[in-house]
């Protein structure tokens, strides 16, 4: 599990007449994902530009302005320091206004998760509202104006402290019954049997550990080989699929053939190849790149927001 580096920034909770002083670290970060770069065919880096559209010359940075589109190809124009202000408008005090159930908000509102430490002085209200958190069973619902934007986050308890979750509105979350899932009635031996399959490879709680990215490490693997000099070939998978090759066969079957099987063993680790370690195939070499400009990000949509 990765250790947070530093705070985001400096906050205040705020919930009757008390203040807590707190400092905001992200909860989460980049799993660091291959990435493949986009090359010419003699291995040159590609640059990516922006491109007027009307006169379909290339626009520097510098040159560059943000604009909202209030009506079709009509733009409302910010300087930069018209959107620093706005963004600097924002509170640094976390409102709560209200605590409710910890399992009264489902998941599927959860957006970005943060953690919450004590800042200066603030280790004793920290501490007092945690602990008033875990002993009812309660998070606190709070507003939140951050970067010039409103939102709705849930404060909540573990065992070593607070995370500020930040929540989704109502109407950005869709719901299941819009689907319109007819309702099916199960059978009493049925249900027996699945309860049986669940108690089979129920886990006592959530391991983290247990997982890792197996598409990551195989993706790795055939890198690894590829700077050996070696042909990439399809790896074999065991495959997940229905039983009885996609055909439809009898639910109860199926579920005394799973009771049958054992949990899949857990797929052995496989090392990430290594910077500078020796290969037996000559890899190509770009040259190095100048410290210049900092590299053009993807070409957007003439449509630009705050």
């Amino acid at each position: 599990m990765a250790t947070p580096t530093r705070s985001i920034a400096s906050l205040t909770l705020s919930f009757g007449l008390v203040n807590v002083p707190v400092r905001l670290f992200s909860a989460t970060e980049s799993s660091a994902d291959i990435r493949f770069n986009l090359l010419d065919k003699d291995g040159s880096r590609l640059k990516q530009q922006y491109v007027n559209e009307r006169t379909r010359k290339v626009v520097e940075r510098k040159d560059m302005v943000k604009g909202y589109e209030i009506e079709d190809n009509q733009f409302v124009l910010f300087t930069p320091e018209e959107l620093k202000e706005l963004e600097e408008g924002s509170s640094h005090v976390i409102q709560i206004v209200s605590f409710v159930p910890l399992e009264s908000i489902d998941p599927l509102y959860y957006d970005k998760s943060y953690l919450l430490a004590p800042d200066k002085r603030g280790e004793k209200p920290y501490a007092l509202l945690a602990e008033a958190l875990r002993q009812s069973g309660r998070c606190a619902l709070a507003k939140w104006p951050w970067k010039a934007k409103q939102y709705v986050a849930q404060v909540r308890a573990n065992e070593d402290g607070l995370i500020l979750q930040q929540l989704r509105y109502s109407a950005e979350v869709r719901s299941l019954a819009a689907l319109d899932i007819p309702k099916t009635a199960v059978s009493k031996p049925e249900l027996q049997l699945a309860l049986q399959l669940v108690d089979q490879i129920a886990a006592d709680s959530f391991d983290p550990e247990q997982f890792h990215d197996e598409e990551k490490e195989r993706v790795l693997a055939a890198i690894e080989e590829k700077v050996k000099g070696k042909k990439i070939v399809t790896s074999s998978r065991e495959e997940h699929g229905p039983v009885g090759g996609g055909q439809v066969i009898d639910l109860m079957d199926a579920l005394r053939a799973s009771l049958g099987k054992q949990p899949a063993a857990k797929a052995e680790k496989v090392d990430k190849p290594k910077a500078g370690a020796k290969t037996s195939a000559k890899v190509t070499r770009l040259p190095a790149r100048k410290a210049a400009a900092p590299t053009e990000p993807a070409p957007k949509r003439a449509r630009a927001h705050r």
